[in-house]
């Protein structure tokens, strides 16, 4: 993976209680680090178990600041700190109908559920067979049974479950996809990696009830790139 040093892949020797210890230390430090703050999303972290959601051979880095390669063509999952960032700049919260483009691993999907609560609605769309399957097993095997896991163009959206009220890429894309635009509802909120290589910013779009747009910068980032009509790899 380009610009991070993956661990070299390993026995998993870790047991459950040292994977709830460090769950609860990243946490912690990812308070401290600014990157978490609300209450349901903490509550998120603490309750999905990350470990669950990785190659057995890279299991024992769960909680390590570095994303991991996943099944399938280029997949990772990202380092732990990347899902707070994006989803407390949406205000994920209870009953919100969340888009994931990017399935990876099914850890983001998971936290999304958590967070939506019984009412909200998860809907993660991935392209790479490999990865997709994956994903789906991790979360029928944690009990997310009710997360739609669609095997498709993610850069194309999923227009069955729109519209949504929050959106997040987890790929880098070159400008992001005017299909997803058009399936945000109003309001709504999208997170998007915009870029190539070194060069990504990670970009906040907000539509208004009123249907306009607007988008800020948050921050730079490094993420694999997306695939798909809309991506930088078809």
């Amino acid at each position: 993976m380009i610009g991070w040093i993956v661990p070299p892949p390993r026995k998993p020797e870790k047991t459950k209680e040292q994977f709830l210890e460090e769950r609860v230390e990243k946490v912690r430090w990812l308070i401290r680090e600014g990157f978490l703050k609300s209450e349901r999303i903490i509550k998120a972290m603490l309750k999905v178990p990350r470990e669950e959601f990785i190659p057995e051979v890279y299991r024992d880095y769960a909680y390590h600041e570095v994303p991991l390669p996943l099944p399938g063509s280029d997949s990772t999952i990202s380092c732990p700190h990347s899902y707070p960032l994006f989803y407390e700049a949406l205000e994920l919260t209870e009953n919100d109908r969340f888009l994931e483009i990017g399935a990876g691993s099914g850890y983001g999907a998971a936290l999304a559920r958590e967070i939506v609560g019984q009412n909200g609605r998860v809907t993660t769309v991935e392209i790479d067979r490999e990865t997709y399957e994956f994903a789906l097993m991790n979360l029928r095997r944690s009990g997310y049974k009710d997360v739609l896991v669609v095997h498709a163009d993610g850069s194309l959206g999923y227009d069955k479950e729109a519209p949504y009220d929050k959106m997040c890429v987890t790929a880098a894309c070159p400008r992001i996809p005017e299909p997803l635009i058009g399936q945000l509802g109003r309001p709504g909120k999208l997170v998007a990696p915009v870029g190539y290589s070194y060069s990504q910013d990670l970009i906040l779009l907000e539509k208004s009830r009123k249907g306009s747009v607007r988008t800020r910068t948050m921050e730079k980032v490094l993420y694999v790139l997306l695939k798909g009509r809309h991506g930088w790899q078809v």
